[in-house]
């Protein structure tokens, strides 16, 4: 986790992590005895870098290579957006492409009328966002090491590094059509928090699904 505002927040989660908090749980003596009901809790292993609050996306993918050099190819993401992409079917895409980096492209969550205007000023019509062929970058990527030989210290990920794979022909887009909510403004947070009190989250994994990744990870080892 490529840390930065409020870090410590971050790191305090983990560090003092109680799972009888978030699950269903039977206590016993006056909390000095917890059983944890349902399915087994998963343990993780997470490494943590702070990476500064000054830094921006790329700078922060660029301090941390060494962590994910000699990977065949490695994952992220901006972290402020939930998504149900099928990253076993994206995997195994980008592996077929051949390419450097992949990131999936999704239609925008926001609604707006798109115009289509004359350098006079004259209109000639207007349409819907959901009416357009309209995709936009949903923040979660693959990426092979060769990575950094397209990225400069201080750059944003997007902007120069993508235009070098773009002429390299070394960047190819995933197409999700199915959910995906990024965290960027009140409303998409109170969206997000009235989904997961009405149970229905689509971006957690389901057991065929982990199964698939599972799988995928070991053909990739």
């Amino acid at each position: 986790m490529c840390l930065g505002y409020k870090a410590n927040v971050v790191k305090e989660f983990f560090l003092n992590f109680r799972p009888q908090a978030y699950a269903d749980c039977v206590v016993e003596g006056f909390g000095r005895k917890v059983e944890l009901l349902g399915d087994r809790q998963e343990d993780w292993r997470v490494a943590m870098i702070d990476t500064g609050i000054w830094r921006n996306i790329g700078q922060r993918l660029w301090a941390i290579r060494e962590h994910v050099a000699g990977e065949e190819m490695f994952y992220a993401n901006y972290s402020d957006g939930l998504c149900d992409v099928n990253l076993a079917e994206m995997t195994a895409a980008f592996r077929a492409s051949g390419k450097t980096a992949c990131f999936i492209a999704v239609r925008p969550s926001f609604s707006l009328h798109l115009v289509d205007i004359q350098p006079s000023g004259r209109v000639e019509g207007i349409r819907a966002s959901q009416d357009a062929n309209l995709w936009i970058n949903g923040g979660f990527f693959i990426f092979k090491s060769a990575i950094f030989d397209y990225m400069r210290d201080g750059e944003e990920l997007v902007e120069a590094p993508f235009q070098r794979l773009i002429e390299a022909d070394q960047l190819i887009a995933f197409r999700h059509e199915g959910f995906w909510r990024p965290m960027d403004t009140l409303k998409d947070k109170q969206v997000l928090e009235d989904l997961v009190e009405k149970g229905t989250m689509p971006w957690r994994l389901n057991g065929a699904f982990r199964a698939g990744l599972e799988a995928d990870e070991r053909m990739t080892r």
